[in-house]
């Protein structure tokens, strides 16, 4: 099992990094909040899981120990693998996904792509003890900020398409979270703050 990887970044895509570890680089799929904070030629640490399949091995990488153990505890719910799971953090912070299993809040688990009624239910059903044992306080949602350029907009309904929405819900969520007056022109900042317009 691979934990974690530590490393200059080589290439940064929407979804995903390029981690050179030991001359070997390594494709890190992650969310694109977590991709976006990659700077090419700069050093990054990521914890890790690998995920073994009959056909293929593939890499998810997270900021922190938090959001990779949220990531692993939703796959054990039948129904949920690897990208419903990651798509969860990419909608998410990892403590909204814990708040929302607490308090059966349906609504902002069926916000991520991939995620239905009966999925939103099952995952309540069968992770909402263990999370509100671990002692998890289902307070406020985490808020995020808005912003973006014409530059940023096009990366950011890309990362959003690729997250399952259609081209103009991603269109109208980005054009509505940029047009706020002096909004930062980060993507990271940017996508979340449309994927919370998407959420609402």
């Amino acid at each position: 099992m691979i934990a974690s990887v530590r490393g200059p970044v080589r290439h940064v895509g929407l979804d995903h990094l390029v981690v050179e570890v030991g001359g070997v680089g390594l494709l890190v799929h992650t969310t694109p909040a977590t991709a976006s904070e990659g700077r090419t030629g700069a050093e990054i640490t990521l914890e890790t899981t690998l995920v073994v399949r009959e056909e293929s091995l593939t890499l998810y990488g997270f900021a922190g120990r938090d959001a990779k153990a949220l990531f692993e505890q939703v796959q054990t719910v039948s129904g949920v693998g690897p990208r419903l799971a990651l798509a969860m953090l990419s909608v998410h912070a990892p403590e909204a996904v814990r708040a929302a299993i607490a308090t059966g809040d349906l609504a902002a688990l069926t916000k991520v792509p991939g995620i239905g009624k009966k999925s939103a239910e099952r995952l309540v059903l069968e992770l909402k003890d263990k999370i509100v044992a671990a002692g998890v306080d289902p307070a406020a949602l985490p808020v995020a900020p808005a912003g973006g350029d014409d530059a940023v907009a096009t990366q950011v309904r890309a990362a959003l398409e690729g997250l399952g929405w259609s081209a103009k819900q991603a269109a109208d969520a980005v054009r509505t979270v940029t047009s706020a007056e002096g909004a930062p022109r980060e993507v990271a900042a940017v996508l979340r703050a449309a994927l919370r317009e998407l959420g609402r």
